[in-house]
């Protein structure tokens, strides 16, 4: 299981932690530190659309208008951390977020 986000997101931390909790091999990848590829990327966007970016955060507020009105891909290669997160992939499935429908899809004792 791969989880994709940021070292400092405490909702990435809270997913990692607890599906270590149950004995899941999880791997992190901080997307910042290692930027997702142009294949990786778009499969994200097939999966997720616009809901990969995180228009709420500052991080997407501070981009210039030109970036705002491009595509998805564009706005977090220019900038990972308006990637929506944790994006877990697990086998052949991505979930967005760590929400309780994410969780007691991938926890037992949710």
């Amino acid at each position: 299981m791969m989880i994709y986000g940021l070292q400092t997101c405490a909702l990435c931390q809270k997913a990692r932690k607890a599906l270590e909790a149950e004995g899941l091999d999880v791997l992190f990848r901080d997307v910042r530190a290692e930027p997702l590829s142009e294949a990786e990327l778009s499969v994200l966007i097939q999966e997720f659309g616009d809901r990969l970016v995180d228009r709420t955060s500052n991080d997407y507020r501070a981009l210039n208008d030109w970036l705002k009105n491009s595509e998805a891909e564009a706005q977090i290669a220019a900038q990972p951390k308006v990637m929506a997160r944790p994006v877990i992939h697990d086998g052949d499935r991505f979930y967005l977020g760590w929400d309780e429908t994410v969780r007691k899809a991938l926890l037992a004792g949710s």
